[in-house]
Formats: structure tokens, C-alpha cells, sequence
């Protein structure tokens, strides 16, 4: 029902409270630090994903994708699985850098932060671990409802210096539990480049944080340039156990499409 209910938002669109209390330029900070914080683990993260792509005139393109963070090192990995066309390409993250792996080629090649993941309208940040605090800035927009969901909105600016996908993000956050449940995100010219849900948010206990995880357990991303465009991505499963301590590297991934 709260999916339902949160989905039809998308249709209904936001509207605004009549009355708010402003939050403070602390307070702001302390809740941007709290929502990357309950998505850490600490230690290791692996997840499948299902991709559901689709496109106008285009046949609906199903994709699964293995994830692998280790987030005390800031090490991302991405390693598709399905279908045979894309199985063995991969991203992964060092240094603050992005490489995409195409076996096909075999050659290894920089991404931006605005690489479409796999074609698809997710990217790099929508699978990484949080970090709205580091990179970010706050400003209170109001408290507004979203659907049924009473909802604290922030808009957030880049820190000089940091890259990032699009340099200013608008956050719905529940205020009942403080799960993100609509993200936008704007060129600097101010356009529209994108529109995110989060219906569904999972947990898990972790024991190298010593309490829980959590994770969106369904994300729907919506193109607002070519609007017909849009990306479904569902957790199939999540798994907080330690991984092979050398597994991040150019030839682990590619050691997987051999």
C-alpha cells in the first residue's frame, strides 16, 4: 500500500504545506550525515539488481548487475551479468575515478560522473554509498506532502571542487523515518535533468557497524530531458559479508569475462 501510494506522487506531483518551521543551517547538516550514515556498512556490500530499461520505440531491455562496495576504502565495483550482450561489462570505481571495462574490446576507458550506467538512466551515484554531507551544501526548501507522506525538502548545491552528476539536488525526505523518497536533479542552468522515487526501503543488520544498513529496495528513474525514457531498478538480494580483500581491480573484473 505505502508503494502505491508513494508511486502515485509521481502523477499527483509534490504540494507544498501551508505552513513550515525552518530548519536550521546544523540541523541540515545533521540530517544529510545521518541519511549517508544509515546506508554505510562499514565493510563490504554485495547486491543484485535487476534493470528494467525503457525507451520509446524501443523494446523494454532487461539488465542484472552485480554490486560490490567496499565503503572503508571507497571502492565501488559494477559487473553485469544479463543479458549475454552485456555480460562481463563492468565499472569500477578507484581513487575517485570511474572506469568502464567493455570485453568486447578489452580496453578500459575514464567515465564521467553522468555515464549512463549500462545505457540505462541510472548512474554511478544511485549504487555507491552516500555521500550527500562531503559533497553538498544545504537549503531549506519547506516541508511539503508528498501524496500521503509528510516530507522535509532540501535543496542541495556541490561543494567547490567535488564532481558530481548534476550540481544541485532536490531531496524529499520522510519525516516519520527519514528515508529519501524523491530526489531532482538540475543542470546549472536550472534545468530539469532527472527524477527519482524511492518507494521501497529495505534493512539489514550489519555486524562489522554493529547495527543496520539500510538500502532502497526499489528506484524508478525518470529522464526529464527525453521524457519518455525511464529505468526501473529492483534489489533481488543483499548480502553484507566480507569480500575477497583483492577483488577490487581492473583484473578481477576482467578475469570474469574469460
Amino acid at each position: 500500500m505505502r508503494t502505491a501510494i508513494l508511486l502515485a506522487a509521481v502523477v499527483l506531483g509534490t504540494v507544498a504545506s501551508p505552513a513550515f518551521a525552518e530548519m536550521s543551517k546544523d540541523e541540515m547538516a545533521k540530517l544529510l550525515t545521518e541519511l549517508d550514515d544509515r546506508q554505510r556498512n562499514g565493510g563490504d556490500y554485495k547486491a543484485l539488481a535487476y534493470l528494467e530499461q525503457k525507451e520509446k520505440d524501443k523494446a523494454d531491455v532487461v539488465r542484472e548487475v552485480m554490486i560490490f562496495r567496499r565503503d572503508s576504502d571507497d571502492k565501488l565495483m559494477l559487473l553485469f551479468t544479463k543479458p549475454k550482450s552485456e555480460e562481463g561489462k563492468g565499472y569500477l570505481r578507484l581513487d575517485k575515478n570511474l572506469w568502464s571495462y567493455d570485453p568486447g574490446t578489452g580496453k578500459w576507458e575514464r567515465a564521467t560522473e553522468r555515464e549512463r550506467i549500462g545505457g540505462t538512466n541510472s548512474r554511478r551515484s544511485d549504487f555507491d554509498e552516500s555521500r550527500l554531507a562531503e559533497e553538498f551544501e544545504p537549503k531549506f526548501v519547506g516541508e511539503e506532502k508528498l501524496g500521503k507522506f509528510e516530507t522535509v525538502c532540501l535543496e542541495l548545491t556541490v561543494k567547490p571542487g567535488v564532481d558530481v552528476a548534476y550540481p544541485v539536488v532536490k531531496l524529499w525526505v520522510d519525516k516519520v523515518n527519514h528515508n529519501i523518497l524523491k530526489r531532482q536533479e538540475f543542470a546549472l542552468s536550472g534545468r530539469l535533468m532527472r527524477t527519482a522515487y524511492y518507494p521501497k526501503w529495505q534493512k539489514l543488520f550489519s555486524e562489522s557497524k554493529k547495527s543496520e544498513v539500510w538500502f532502497p529496495g526499489e528506484m524508478r528513474f525518470f529522464d526529464e530531458v527525453e521524457k519518455s525514457n525511464s529505468t526501473l531498478v529492483l534489489m533481488k538480494s543483499v548480502d553484507l559479508s566480507n569480500l575477497d580483500q583483492n577483488m577490487f581491480t581492473k583484473a578481477w573484473l576482467e578475469s570474469k569475462s574469460r
